[in-house]
Parts: structure tokens; C-alpha cells; sequence
């Protein structure tokens, strides 16, 4: 099995095969680069590589995969703690580029992008660790996770068929090169289906002409207040990934572009495995079906199948192709395949999901209903005073569990304001029955709020 054939010399060679930070690299240069580092780095146990946008970082990460030395990328944001933490787990021997930082320091291999190697690569096997990728953080510790080179294939062949990507396709993408969506739908997709990438700059003031458009609900919301926006619809498809895109972001970009956008769910274990059509009018979550091969369950808390009535919630299971190897720890799926995601969902009788979050950090359940926290989090951010909201889910002997809100404020504003803003927008049930004003929100070195560190604050 050849995981990324553009990079075995398959297909011809293209000027403009990779843009990052204002850099553009041709598949020939981008093949000898990576095979460079892939020479000096073979038989590492592991490489560890500091995950920000430039070009020194993608080939270094490219190099890792091609060498068959487990990829460890390294948020930019990971205090020195948390950065030894990961690297001490993951068992990362090298560190290619970057400065050796932190109590776990390690050997630094430059990444010189002057360096060419045509040295044939051999295959690794197709069960050996592709990446080793850490969980966002924002429900507990995040946790190393190991996925293999099968895995990943399976899951890029499965999306390519999905969104009928191929070789003439400019992929443009926005998250972050530490996480799943980017580095491997992103950056190892475009090179295992041998189609253009572009990595999106966040500061960028004019759109990328792309046919496929990846990016996380955060930057979402941000394009849609872009100018060039609508110079969207001329893609050929929207994809948006890493977590659910709040209603009103969705229905916006739908004016300006004509697209409908396509969501895709997954956590880290599992890859993608859900994609659809994201609708506004379905209320917060993912929808979609399961992409061929991947099997699902929703079950109660007593371990038994919820109706497929499209509102019975039960938790998400899923077994397939896609999913990881282990967590560093050595532990990993049940016996029987099947890892529960943690994530709340409905199920229809055609076999549509919709995935609602986690219990008490997405889903708050007061008096008996449902109450999506992003929808809460939402409203709060569109009051002018407020710069950042985050909503949680605490016991309450006589609701089941209440709404808590911690807002971050850009000017003086009183509880009660806020409580009633949200109530003229969403029902009763949707106001927040305390708010903390914070300096800042806490969050992971991956960048997700911690929201588990809020539910124990309560």
C-alpha cells in the first residue's frame, strides 16, 4: 500500500503543488525536500515537529510520514509542560526544526529547504504509526493517539470518493496542522489524492482561488465576515470539520456563496467518519450518514440500541477502517472494535445522524430538554460587550443539570443583561442561571476552551 502517492513520483510535475505563508513549492522540490529529511531521519522512533504554517514545518512533518517514523506534531501553543509531557508519550527521539525547549530536550535536525535527496524511500508496512496525534483537551487531559498508515489511507480514499475529490482539485485549507482536519484530511490528503494544497493564511486579505475549501467553525465565522466571501461560491464545494458550525454561520454563508456547506464528523480515534450537508434549520450538530465501511451505534446508558426516531439520545459508538491503533498509553478500542466516541447523537431509520456533543460541556439537560451550549455561547458572543463566552452543565437537585455561563467582556455589563439577552433570542430554558466574569478562558494547549475544568468549577 503506497499512502501518498504524490509523493513516489506519481503524476507530473506541478509548479504550484504546494503554497504555505506566501511559499510555493513545486512536486519535484517538495520530493527531493522531503525525501532530504527523510534520509536523515530513518530509524528515529519518533519525530517530533513544531506545527505552525510555514513551509519548513510542512516538509518536515511530509518528511516524518515518508521516512515511517511516527509523526508527533507539536502545538504551538503547549507551555513547556505540556510540550515535554507529549514529547516524553509519544516517544519522540528528533525534533526537526525549532529550538530544543522544555526538561524533555531533544536532538534538533534542521529542515533546509535547499536540500534535495532522490534516494527511493521504501514502503512502510501498512499497519505502522503514520502519526501520533493528541486530543484537543477541552473535555479532560488530552491523550495521545496512534494512527497507522492503513487507517489513514482508508479514510482519505472514503472522503475522496464522498466529495468526488481528485487530481484537478485545489484544496485550500484553514486548521491547524496539529490537528486531524489539517494534517491529515488536509495537507496528507491533497498528497495522497494528488490534488494542489494550499494552506489558507488567517491574515489573509483576499481569498484563494481553490475548488475545495477546509476550515474549523472558528475560521468559518470569520470568512463570513470577509469581503471576499462571496468569491466562495465559485468553489466547487465548503467543508467544515473539528466541530459543529452554529446555525446562523451556516445560513450566512449560504447567502453569500449558494453552497450548502459540507460537514464532516470525527474525533481524533476515529478520522472522519459522518459527512453531509450542513442545514440551518436542523438546529445545532452534524448531520450526516456514515461513510461506507464505518459502523455506528447509539446506545442508552443501559447499553441498548435508542428508537431511530431522529430524537431518541443516546451516545455514539463507532467501528470501522478509520479508527486509531492505541493511545500511547498501550490501551485502545474494546475487543469487539467498537470505541465510544463520548459524543450524544440521534439516528433516523434511513440512517442519518445527528451528532449533539458531549454531556454537560455540548449538552446541558435541564428539566427533562436539551439545551446545545454552542447555541447559548453564540448569542452571548453577538452581544456588543461581550468578547468571548463559553457554557457548561452543572448538577442541579431540581432541574437535572443548569445552564452556566463564563463571559470574557470588552466593556461593563450586568448579569442580568446578558440573562435577558439571551432570553429574547432563545426560549427560557436557554438562560444562563449564573454568569462568571473572567479575564480569560482557560484553554488547551490545542486551543479548545477546557470546558471540564469549568464543570468542576461549576
Amino acid at each position: 500500500m503506497t499512502l501518498l502517492p504524490a509523493l513516489r513520483g506519481a503524476g507530473a510535475d506541478r509548479a504550484d503543488a504546494l503554497r504555505v505563508s506566501g511559499s510555493i513549492m513545486s512536486s519535484e522540490d517538495l520530493l527531493g525536500c522531503v525525501n532530504a529529511v527523510a534520509d536523515r531521519i530513518r530509524g528515529a522512533r519518533a519525530a517530533a515537529v513544531e506545527a505552525r504554517p510555514s513551509m519548513e514545518a510542512v516538509v518536515g512533518m511530509v518528511g516524518a510520514v515518508q521516512a515511517g517514523v511516527p509523526l508527533v506534531p507539536l502545538p504551538p501553543q503547549a507551555d513547556p509542560r505540556e510540550r515535554s509531557r507529549i514529547l516524553r508519550e509519544a516517544g519522540a527521539s528528533v525534533l526537526l526544526g525549532g529550538e530544543p525547549t522544555g526538561s524533555y530536550a531533544l536532538p534538533v535536525i534542521p529542515v533546509d529547504l535547499r536540500q534535495r535527496s532522490w534516494t527511493p524511500q521504501p514502503e512502510p508496512q501498512p499497519g505502522t504509526d503514520a502519526v501520533v496525534l493528541y486530543t484537543g483537551g477541552a473535555h479532560g487531559p488530552s491523550r495521545g493517539v496512534r494512527i497507522s498508515r492503513r487507517a489513514i489511507a482508508a479514510d482519505l480514499d472514503l472522503l475522496a470518493d464522498a466529495w468526488r475529490w481528485n487530481r484537478e482539485d485545489v484544496l485550500v485549507q484553514g486548521a491547524p496542522l496539529f490537528r486531524a482536519y489539517g494534517l491529515v484530511v488536509g495537507l496528507l490528503g491533497a498528497l495522497r489524492v494528488g490534488s494542489r494544497f494550499v494552506h489558507l493564511d488567517r491574515h489573509a486579505v483576499a481569498g484563494p482561488v481553490g475548488s475545495i475549501y477546509l476550515a474549523v467553525p472558528g475560521q468559518w465565522a470569520r470568512i463570513a465576515q470577509r469581503p471576499w466571501a462571496r468569491d466562495l461560491s465559485a468553489a466547487r464545494i465548503l467543508v467544515s470539520g473539528d466541530a459543529p458550525l452554529a446555525p446562523e454561520v451556516t445560513e450566512r454563508l449560504r447567502l453569500l456563496t449558494t453552497h450548502s456547506l459540507v460537514q464532516g464528523y470525527g474525533t481524533t480515534e476515529t478520522l472522519v467518519a459522518v459527512t453531509g450537508r450542513a442545514d440551518a434549520r436542523g438546529g445545532p450538530g452534524v448531520t450526516g450518514t456514515p461513510l461506507p465501511g464505518v459502523q455506528t451505534r447509539v446506545l442508552d446508558p443501559d447499553g441498548r440500541p435508542v428508537p431511530a426516531d431522529g430524537e431518541s439520545v443516546g451516545e455514539l459508538s463507532i467501528r470501522g477502517p478509520t479508527l486509531f491503533s492505541s493511545y500511547v498509553d498501550a490501551s485502545g478500542p474494546a475487543a469487539d472494535g467498537w470505541h465510544a466516541t463520548g459524543d450524544l447523537a440521534t439516528v433516523t431509520a434511513d440512517g442519518a445522524h445527528r451528532i449533539i456533543g458531549r454531556p454537560a460541556a455540548d449538552v446541558v439537560r435541564c428539566q427533562g430538554r436539551l439545551v446545545h451550549a454552542s447555541q447559548v455561547e453564540d448569542v452571548l458572543r453577538a452581544h456588543p460587550d461581550v468578547r468571548d463566552a463559553a457554557v457548561v452543565g452543572v448538577p442541579h437537585p431540581d432541574l437535572g443539570e443548569q445552564v452556566i455561563a463564563y463571559v470574557v467582556t470588552a466593556a461593563k455589563v450586568t448579569t442580568q443583561r446578558l440573562v435577558d439577552h439571551v432570553g429574547r433570542i432563545l426560549s427560557a430554558g436557554h438562560r444562563p442561571r449564573r454568569v462568571h466574569f473572567v479575564d480569560e478562558l482557560p484553554r488547551s494547549a490545542q486551543g479548545r476552551v477546557r470546558k471540564a475544568a469549568l464543570v468542576a468549577a461549576g
